[in-house]
Order: C-alpha cells, then structure tokens, then sequence
C-alpha cells in the first residue's frame, strides 16, 4: 500500500531587495520632488492677490529650489527622514538669514543679532498687513514673510509627497495657502491661479498613480492592460473640481472673495484696486524699504510755495519701539466734514485761505493728507471725519478717495512770535506725557536745554542737534544695535537712520523737556510736473510738531535732508534771534548732509554718484549686468531649442538616437556632442546672475548648489561621448573606449564589473544580471570578440561593425536596466573610473 506524499510547503517568494522596493525607487526619483515643488510654486500664485508686483515669486522659487535640492541629496545619502526635513528647515533658514539680515555669521549663519533684526523685520510685516490693504507694497518684511512660510510649505509638501508616499494629503496644505490670500483680498483671486494649482495637483497625482500602479505585484500597468481610466481617474477628478470651483465661483462668489476680519470693502472709486497706504507707527530701528516708486498725487495750487503734506499724527510713545495713535486708534473721534470746519488750534480765522486742488492717483487710505490747518474740505464725500485736536481728516475704513478741495491757511509764526507765547492748557494729556527714558537720553536733553528760557529755544536746541557735526546720517537702514535701549542707541551711538528715527527721537526729546510735541506722517513737497506737484511714495516723510499754545502747532524736521525735498521754515533759518546755538552744534540739519536722499537708497557723492546715475537701472542695478542676463537668456533659450529640435529629428529616424548617431567632424561634431552642456550652463549661469541681483554670496551659493547637482552628470556625459565619438570614428582606441564606456554603463546600474574578471566571464555576468535581450546578446558578442582582437591579436585595424553592435546593446541595457534619476545625476561610474 502506498502512502502519499506529504504536501509540499508552498515556496516563500524571494524577498525583493531593498534598493527595488517600489518606496525606495519613489523616494529616490527626481520626478517626485519635481512635481511637489511645482505644486507649491502653482499654489503660492494665488500671492499675487495681495502683494504687489512679482519680485516675491523671485524669492519662493530660489527658496522651493533650495528646498528640494537639499531634500533630493540628503535621500540619496539615505539620511533618515527626520534629518532630511531639519535639513530642509536649516537651508530654509539660511536662506532667510542671507536675504533679510545684516548680521548673520558669514552672512547665512543666524547668530543673536541676526534672530533680533529677523524679530524686527517679522512686526514690521505684520504691522504692514494690519494696517494696510491689498495688495500691499512688496516690502522686505512683506517678502521676508512670504518667503518663510511658503518655505515650511514646501518643506511639509516636499515631506508628504516624497518621504511619507502620500501626495493626495498635500492637498489640504496647498488648500490652505489658497485659503489666505482669499481671506485677506477684497476681490475674486486669479482663476488662472486655481487654473494651475489644480493641474500641478492633478499632475502630482498622475505621478503617484502611476508609480503604485505600474509595478503592483505581477500584474500589468492600468495604462497598459487596455485600463487607462485607472490611471486617468486622479487626473479626471482634479480637472472636474477646478471647472466646478471656478464656475462655482463666478456664480455666486462664495469661496474667492475674502475680507478682513470685522472690516468692509472699500465701493468708491477704485475700490478693489489696491493703492499705496501708510502705516500710524515709527520705529527705532530698522531698514527703509519704500518699494517701486509710484505717483500718489497732483497738487495745484501752492505754486511756488513749499509745504509738507500731512496725512496723520502720532501721539504715543511706546518705549524701545516707536510711535504710535493712542489706543491704536480706537477711540479717535471726529466731526463729519461740513462747509465750515472748526478752527484748528492756532488759526484765529484771520487772514486769507489758501485754496489747494488735490487728486489722488494711487492713494488708499483711512487718512485724507491736508495741509496746515484746514477751514474746509470740498468733494471728499461724507464718509469723512475732522478730528480738530489731531488736525487730521479721516474715515472708519480705507479707500480710494476722490479728488477734494481744501482752504487752509498756511500762515506761519515769526521765531519771536514763538519765543512770547501764550500757554494753553487745552491739550489733552497724552501730548505731554512720556514714560520709561532711559537716564542718559534725558541727561542728554538737560544739556542741551540748559540756560534756554522759552520753548521755542529749547525746541531749537534739540533741533539743531541732529546734524553731521554730532556724528548723525541719514541712512536708508539704521546702525548696528550695540545697546539695548533702541532711542538711547540712536541718538548717542549709532547715529544713523532715516526720518522715522530721528522724528521719534526729537519728539521723546521734547517731552523730556515739557514741551507738548507728537510726530507727524505724510509727505515732502514733491516735484513740478506741468501745471501740479508730483508727489510719490519716494516723498512718503516723518517730522515732528510742536504745540506754541495760541500759535498752535509748529512744524520742526529734523531729518538732514538735502536733497531738495527737505524744507527749513523760516523762523529756523536764522537759528534764533541772537544767532546763539548750542555748544556742540553749528549748523541747521537741513542744510549739512550731503548724502541725504529719502528715496530708498543712499546716495552717493561726486563721480561716482555721477556714474550711478548714468550706469544703474531704476532699482539700482547696473544696466550692464542686465544686457549680459538678457544674453545669456537669449543663448540659452536659442541653444534648447536646438537640442529639442535636434531630438524630435533624430527620433523621427528609426533606431537612431544622438548618441549612436554617425559620427561628424566640425561644427557638426561641436553641435551635436556638446551642445546639450553648453546649454546647461548657459542656464546655470543665467540663474546665478539672477541670484547675485539679490546678493553676490547668495549668487555664489546657486552656481555652487547647481553645480553640485548637475556637475557629476555633466562629466559623465562629457566622458560618455568622447568615448562614443571614438567608437563611431573607428579611430584606433575604439575597442578600448567600447569596454571603459561599457563598464562605465554597469558601475552606474550598480553593478559593476570587477577587475579581476576577464571580458568573457564578465559578458556572461553583464547578460544574466541586466538581463539582455536577444539584439543586446549579439551585439555584446560583437563587442567582445572586437575587444578581445584588439587585446590579443595582430591586426590593429578597427572593426567597421562595432559601432553598430555597441549601440544594439546601449539600446538593450536602456531597455531592460533602465537608471534611475539618482543614477542619472550622481552616476557611481564617475567616482569609481577615472578612464
């Protein structure tokens, strides 16, 4: 009787290497970080609804450029994924330190000064947003901000997509950065936004599908198993809810259109437009950033007559920060605009009213700018509130106001009238009170006060402090912190600012002396243009106002402007009656700064001042660096559509790719083997001097970066067709380029040939482990029969069919072992061979 066979364990199927796991070939790709950073850059677009201009882009883009690079070496290392988004987050970093900082350790080495100044810039942004409307000016802190957190988006993006495999879950994180912009914007965002936010979405998808589906287990690819809905389906999806969402929006506009939180869209003139608006703060420290230079408005009228153009008043000292309204505002009261407006402190009635046509251009604000003290506004609206104490005209919420008249006297006091005033005690206390001085500010004030026995004296005194005489600049960015009191720094140390610094300064000097003062926001004269004052953000001013009791209140400037835009009132001209002056002082401040220019950047002197003006583009950069990216784009653009016209032909030609092409000498041979370098480093270069328009280091550290991603390619490819070159030439050397290019091919598919190994031996392993098909087979029996004649044998002449067999088996390895985007950029070949 015959038993059977106990039944066989069912075999274990071999384990798949780690280095095939269709993870590890998804994190190592390229095409996986690619996508996620277009993504990101397509979802930041829908930026441009709430900040102007588009140097912002300039910035993500180098950002989310960093970003992925970093995170694509550190995987190729196979650095824990931990390490690779800290290292992310500290390129990030980096990045921000050498951008929006001064005082970084070797310029990207975030050290304590450089976080303090990073602190600065982050609240002058958020001061910037809640004061203004969009989109707002593209600031340094604007863009400072942006750049932050549209990096932490890139990195979280980067993260999800590439590391945890999951790009679906990216969605939510780009939704997100839709979400605010359309909180913030008083119009429908860009459909084109959505547009490409929801294709780079769908494309990231088709990715991820496309790389869980084409490999699963042992069955076919959706695509290629007659399914190609499987694959489409993502991409389907996507499509049909950006259609819906944008049809969706332009129906019932529920989705797109945001608002600030508790305020109200302007429905005037212009509203939605956006526009140029200030902000009630100055600060002690900081950088001058008015951005691109627009008309705000056209004044008639004051003929020749030279006026500062007042827009709001600050009335608060906030210790070690600025100034500022009191109580943000809140509680600012007002009387609605009639034909006949309450006199302004000072203003008897007497005497004539000057009457000044104003029309705003790109003006949007609460604040309607005046001049001196005004009797009657016409065609404002009546939307509009006079306060009498602040001398300003305002509105419950920012808009675009219409052209308006206003009568104003504009009579100025005598330096004697202001010496023999009279007290009054009408002011509320806040223009008096001052808290929390450092000590030597105030024995500063003493000093310079000391013997003087009315106010105008002594407001004359501390006037006359700020010039170059006593050290002080005018500087579009103030000096270095060296003490932890800010107002103490400026006015004993560092010296150098631009009129927020010394405005706030003055005023604190003042109260220090019991004399009311408040600083004032608006504007410089500007300049004639036909028949009207052209006035610009580049006159945007600080200065500070005295209160004279029954003269009312009395402007002092104390920025040393000389420029032609800074004005000296003529009963400081004379610097007192008697000409006395303080001891350590000689000279008005208006009238000593050579330097001086409120216009965003320093200006220079003498020759080269000259060659500045004649050599440098409106945002200061010399034309000629211009005309060489302009260049050098042109080159690269020329050189890559050559290399794509060049493949789309030979693609056209039946088994014929560049590579195996038949050998050319000349022009030809330079085209056709070099050309494709030759452009990527027109490109690397076009990007680097576009980088070094931000900052030469930063310039310096793309080049660097590109290079280190692209350079190993690049040799490999250098090396790779000067072998073929000898191959299709039938030059001597032929056989032995055939097997240094051969062995070059396996080291960079990881499995190299040994040295030890003779050519037959190392052809049967070559077969078997990249698994060649029959066109491959023969002609690697082709080329090692060609190597071993050239080795061992007599004739030295080449074989005319080694070209052809050589090129069957390139074509067989790209087939069955195809690289893989890492083998591609760090090819192993290029630091194992050196033949």
């Amino acid at each position: 009787m015959s038993t059977a066979a106990p039944p066989r364990p069912p075999a274990t199927p071999p384990r798949r290497p780690s280095s095939q796991h269709p993870l590890s070939a998804w994190r190592a790709s390229l095409l996986a970080p690619a996508c996620a950073a277009i993504a990101t850059l397509c979802a930041a677009t829908s930026v441009t609804s709430v900040v102007a201009g588009l140097a912002w882009f300039g910035y993500l883009f180098v950002a989310v450029l960093l970003i992925g690079a970093t995170g694509l070496a550190l995987r190729s290392l196979q650095v824990p994924t931990v390490l690779v988004g800290l290292g992310q987050l500290l390129v990030l970093l980096f990045l921000i330190t050498g951008a929006f900082t001064t005082h970084g350790i070797l310029l990207v080495v975030p050290g304590p000064d450089a976080f303090t100044e990073l602190g600065n810039t982050l609240s002058a942004a958020a001061e910037q947003i809640r004061v203004g409307l969009p989109p707002v000016e593209g600031s340094q802190p604007i863009l400072c901000l942006i750049t932050i957190l549209i990096g932490l988006v890139a990195v979280l993006v980067d993260t999800l997509t590439v590391a945890a495999a999951a790009p679906a879950a990216t969605g939510l994180v780009l939704l997100c950065v839709y979400a605010v912009p359309a909180a913030l914007s008083e119009d429908m965002l860009p459909w084109w936004t959505f547009l490409l936010g929801g294709a780079a979405f769908a494309g990231l998808l088709a990715v991820d599908g496309n790389h869980r589906h084409q490999r699963w287990r042992t069955r076919d690819a959706p695509g290629r198993s007659g399914k190609p809905g499987v694959l489409s389906a993502p991409v389907a999806v996507v499509a049909a809810a950006v259609v819906l969402g944008l049809f969706g929006g332009a129906i019932t506009w529920v989705g797109t259109v945001g608002r600030i939180p508790f305020g109200n869209g302007g429905d005037g003139p212009g509203a939605g437009a956006g526009g140029f608006g200030i902000q009630p703060f100055t600060e002690l420290r900081g950088m001058l950033d008015q951005g691109a230079n627009r008309e705000l408005f056209k004044v008639r009228g004051l003929g020749t007559d030279r006026r500062l153009l007042r827009a709001m008043t600050l009335d608060t000292y906030y210790p070690n920060k600025g100034w500022g309204i009191h109580d943000d505002g809140r509680s600012q009261q007002g009387i609605p605009i009639t034909p006949q407006l309450p006199p302004a402190p000072g203003d008897d009635g007497a005497g004539p009213a000057r009457r000044v046509d104003v029309e705003p251009t790109s003006w949007r604000d609460n604040w309607l700018p005046v001049y001196g003290a005004p009797r009657a506004i016409d065609g404002a609206g009546s939307g509009y509130l006079y306060d009498q104490v602040s001398g300003t005209v305002f509105t419950t919420r920012s808009e675009v106001p219409p052209s308006y008249t206003e009568y104003a006297s504009l009579k100025e006091p005598t330096a004697q009238e202001l010496r023999v005033t009279d007290k009054v005690d009408d002011l509320p206390p806040r223009y008096t009170q001052i808290e929390r001085v450092d000590d030597r500010v105030r024995a500063k004030t003493d000093q310079l006060i000391a013997g003087k026995s009315n106010d105008f004296d002594r407001a004359s005194a501390i006037w006359q402090y700020f010039t170059a005489q006593n050290g002080f600049v005018y500087d579009t960015q103030t000096a270095p912190a060296n003490d932890a009191d800010a107002l103490a720094d400026f006015i004993l140390k560092g010296k150098r600012g631009f009129c927020e610094q010394f405005a706030s300064a003055m005023a604190v000097m003042l109260r220090v002396a019991n004399i009311p003062s408040r600083v004032a926001i608006g504007f410089t004269p500007g300049v004639p243009v036909n028949d009207y004052l052209s006035i610009t953000t580049q006159d945007a001013h600080a200065w500070v106002e005295v209160y004279f009791g029954d003269k009312g209140w009395v402007t002092f400037d104390p920025t040393p402007l000389s420029d032609g835009r800074g004005i000296t009132p003529p009963y400081l001209q004379a610097g007192g009656e008697n000409g006395d002056q303080p001891d350590d002082t000689q000279v008005a401040p208006s009238t000593v700064q050579p330097s001086a220019a409120p216009t965003g950047v320093p200006r220079d002197t003498g020759q080269n001042a000259q060659a500045q003006d004649t050599q440098q583009t409106d945002d200061g950069t010399p034309a000629w660096v211009w005309i060489l990216v302009y260049v050098l784009v042109g080159f690269a653009i020329l050189a890559t559509l050559l290399v794509v016209v060049g493949g789309i032909l030979y693609r056209r030609r039946p088994g014929v790719t560049p590579e195996s092409a038949p050998a050319r000498t000349g022009l030809g041979a330079v085209l056709t083997n070099w050309l494709p370098l030759i452009t990527t480093v027109l490109w690397v270069a076009v990007l680097g001097m576009l980088s070094s328009l931000l900052s030469w280091w930063f310039g310096l550290i793309v080049v660097l970066l590109l290079a280190a991603l692209l350079g190993p390619s690049a040799a490999r490819d250098v090396g790779r067709r000067r072998r073929l070159q000898e191959i299709v030439g039938h030059r001597p050397g032929a056989a032995d380029a055939a097997w240094s290019e051969l062995r070059a091919e396996c080291a960079d598919r990881g499995l190299p040939i040994p040295p030890g190994d003779t050519v037959r031996v190392a052809g049967q392993k070559l077969a078997k482990k990249h698994h060649l098909d029959d066109e491959g087979r023969e002609g690697l029996r082709t080329v090692i029969g060609v190597v071993e004649r050239s080795w061992y044998g007599q004739d030295g002449e080449s074989d005319p069919t080694l070209p052809s067999a050589f090129d069957h088996l390139r074509r067989s390895l790209h087939r069955n072992a195809p690289l893989s985007w890492k083998g591609r950029l760090f090819p192993r070949s290029i630091f194992r061979n050196r033949d």
